[in-house]
């Protein structure tokens, strides 16, 4: 188990977002944390990243308690969140962009070859790469935020919402990259409001309802859960070529 998280308590003033709330991810795995808008999905990532501290409760990565271990030293870590909403820097152009991605390295041929693998993959990105960030299109930003990601080489990548926003043709590039990632090594916490592309990737999910783990199952299981099918899935069981 590389991640571990154990009735994770979290408060907003007097509002409590996350209820004992218990997932783990295993290495090499996708896990993806499904909800409606306010569920807790989010404020799940930004307590594993450090940027929330719970009221109670245990965050493990790789066998070391982290709970209230500071964002940048999870970084260091080699545990990395791409933000919802992407937050590129918007007026720096993309190289620089990956240059801040690899802010934990000091080896500068080191972060050339990052950067060369990020073109390698992403060759839109190549042709932009002096290109303000601001200027790319909503999947060529999501494509820098996910490859400023992989500048810092993470064991574990958190993803909050890769999708939002996208037209679909895009949402299917992005949910590939990710599967690609997956397959070269890197285990990924996956938080996507689109239930039916995260669950058709993901080996297993977890449904999150008003900060509550409320079901858990292996992603397949899930994709013909009734009560997932009339939530999240529009009402439809999903065939078997998913």
């Amino acid at each position: 188990m590389i991640l571990n998280i154990e009735n994770i308590n979290v408060h907003y003033g007097a509002i409590q977002a996350l209820k004992d709330v218990s997932f783990n991810l295993n290495e090499g795995e996708i896990v993806t944390l499904i909800g409606a808008n306010g569920a807790g999905k989010s404020t799940c990532l930004n307590t594993i990243s450090g940027i929330l501290h719970p009221t109670s409760g245990r965050v493990t990565f790789i066998d070391e308690e982290i709970t209230n271990t500071s964002p940048q030293d999870i970084v260091k870590k080699h545990m990395i969140q791409v933000p919802e909403g992407r937050k590129i820097f918007a007026s720096m152009s993309v190289w620089e962009n990956l240059e801040m991605g690899a802010y934990i390295h000091s080896d500068r041929s080191q972060i050339k070859k990052r950067i060369d693998q990020v073109f390698e993959r992403f060759p839109r990105l190549k042709e932009r790469r002096n290109q303000p960030g601001g200027t790319l299109s909503g999947g060529e930003q999501q494509m820098l935020a996910i490859s400023r990601g992989l500048m810092a080489e993470p064991r574990v990548l958190l993803l909050d919402e890769p999708s939002m926003g996208l037209a679909p043709i895009l949402v299917e590039q992005i949910f590939d990259i990710i599967r690609e990632i997956n397959h070269n090594g890197t285990s990924i916490l996956l938080v996507e409001q689109n239930a039916l592309m995260a669950l058709s990737i993901a080996d297993r999910g977890y449904v999150l309802d008003s900060g509550k783990v409320v079901l858990e199952g292996k992603a397949d299981d899930l994709l013909r859960n009734p009560m997932v099918i009339k939530a999240y899935l529009g009402g439809e069981a999903i065939g078997s070529e998913l």
